[in-house]
């Protein structure tokens, strides 16, 4: 039994894929995910992902209680170890254009309990990233509809009620808010989850609508809010250790690690290459063009951000409109970023709850989930079904669950599928050198090792709380797969056969 949960799924050269030609054939005629995606679309879902809640949400918590000016510098050291990981999963996306991302990279290299243990946490990373993100949508709706109402003469209020979840957390506490549950997160992930559900191109053009928008915002937050900033509340840059994660090194390596939550957008970006054109030349282009482009917005963001407001006031669900309401001159600004955020956070739990059902959809067509969530829609082309239970699943999290515990287990779930990804180019290089690699990582073995060293130090940050809560996740994950998914695999020999 032990040599067969390292059994390696077999990878054949993938062909040059055109346009509406599946790498993978049909399973008795049945409908399969269509390639309908270029370069564009693919940058656009990157850029939806990534651009989100790492500006709107995570850079002020992560600022007022772990990093305070110096989250300017967790983002760089985020973005590294995220450049590192990006140069692998474009690799591995070149050569194996399939929807399942590092789960089915894994498969492919490090052997099937490996994978299993990546594709679960995949789902901790999507699953739970949509929830977060869908708890920051809430705040920011909820403060741009009271906007709209001062607007014209009204101080109506939100119900406090539904506003948000029955329990928070903050500097490792839980405690009750009075409210009963999250209704603006659960309408954003039902509204997304329908969106997902009736089509790929569908979804990919509202989120280039939505990028649009929200690039637009940022960079005017960027260029007004320059003119505001005071240096002085980048003094000290790093401020002194108050003991554990609060603040110095420490703090500023714990901030990295929570705002790698903002950089799963390429992998998201990843799990389309089922449905990509020319996944082998615009698979790389997108993941890294996406990269780039938002580690560069991202630096900048933060620089703004705590040079207009002392950090110590950053600690909220929507940092940067709490920023602006301290300055009267920039209030059409203050509504512009209510709807960029808006806007911009919508796009991140699309391509999140896209994201999810696809890496079902893979683990399905190898065995190891029941084949519902496999089932391909024959009109819509999308795997409905995954996707009905992810949105549900989703909603139900977003409505009870605090923000702060759902951001850190995403990036923990991140960060260890990144680790994987890295090891498994190195891998696969001295397994199948007769692969075809339309784009190779420089100086591999440097590059992979340096990647899965950072993605593993940064979890080294991660509290204990999230550690407890990752080990019953996986425990669960386990669970599944001995009853399941061992027995179902693909890769077992057909009955009777072997003796």
């Amino acid at each position: 039994m032990s040599k067969s949960l390292f059994r390696v799924k077999p990878v054949e050269p993938a062909p040059h894929v055109d346009a509406g030609e599946p790498v993978e054939g049909t399973l008795q005629g049945e409908a399969t995910l269509k390639r309908t995606l270029t370069a564009r679309h693919l940058v656009l879902l990157g850029i939806g992902a990534i651009i989100g809640a790492g500006i709107f949400v995570m850079t002020g918590q992560a600022a007022a209680n772990h990093a305070g000016p110096a989250i300017m510098l967790s983002f760089v050291l985020a973005g590294l170890a995220c450049a590192f990981a990006g140069l692998c999963y474009a690799e591995f996306s070149s050569m194996i254009p399939v929807s399942g991302s590092a789960y089915s990279y894994t498969y492919a290299t490090l052997g099937e309990s490996v994978a299993w243990f990546v594709g679960w946490s995949l789902v901790l990373e999507y699953l739970f990233a949509a929830s977060a993100v869908a708890v920051g949508w809430s705040a920011y709706t909820v403060s741009l509809m009271e906007s709209v109402a001062q607007m014209f003469g009204s101080d109506w209020k939100f119900p406090a009620l539904l506003a948000s979840a029955p329990v928070t957390y903050a500097n490792g506490k839980f405690a009750t808010t009075g409210s009963l549950f999250n209704l603006p997160a659960v309408l954003i992930v039902t509204g997304v989850g329908y969106l997902c559900y009736i089509g790929i191109r569908q979804s990919a053009t509202a989120n280039a609508i939505i990028v649009a928008i929200k690039v637009t915002v940022i960079l005017a937050l960027i260029g007004f809010g320059a003119a505001y900033v005071n240096p002085e509340n980048w003094v000290p840059f790093i401020p002194a250790n108050e003991g554990g994660d609060r603040f110095g090194w420490p703090g500023v390596l714990r901030a990295a690690s929570i705002v790698f939550f903002a950089y799963i957008g390429f992998d998201a970006v990843s799990t389309a290459a089922q449905e990509a054109k020319n996944p082998q030349r615009d698979m790389p282009i997108g993941i890294l063009g996406s990269l780039v482009v938002c580690t560069l917005l991202y630096v900048v963001v933060a620089a703004v951000l705590t040079g207009m407001l002392s950090y110590t006031e950053l600690g909220t669900a929507k940092p940067v409109v709490t920023a602006l309401e301290r300055y009267p001159a920039l209030g059409w600004l203050k509504l512009a970023v209510e709807i960029g955020a808006v806007a911009g956070l919508t796009s991140v739990i699309l391509v999140m709850l896209m994201g999810q059902p696809r890496i079902f959809y893979a683990m399905s067509r190898d065995g190891l989930l029941p084949r519902f969530f496999g089932a391909v829609h024959p009109r819509h082309h999308t795997p409905h079904k995954a996707t009905v239970v992810v949105a549900i699943i989703a909603a139900i999290l977003a409505a009870f669950f605090p923000l702060g515990v759902l951001g850190d287990l995403v990036s923990m779930g991140t960060l260890l599928a990144f680790a994987t990804v890295c090891i498994g180019v190195l891998v696969l290089r001295r397994t199948r050198p007769d692969l075809k690699r339309t784009f190779r990582v420089p100086f591999a073995p440097v590059i992979c090792i340096l990647g899965a060293l950072s993605c593993l130090s940064l979890v080294g940050f991660m509290g204990w709380y999230n550690w407890l809560l990752l080990a019953c996740w996986t425990a669960v994950g386990f669970l599944i797969y001995f009853g399941y998914g061992y027995r179902h695999s693909r890769l077992n020999p057909p009955v009777g056969a072997g003796g």
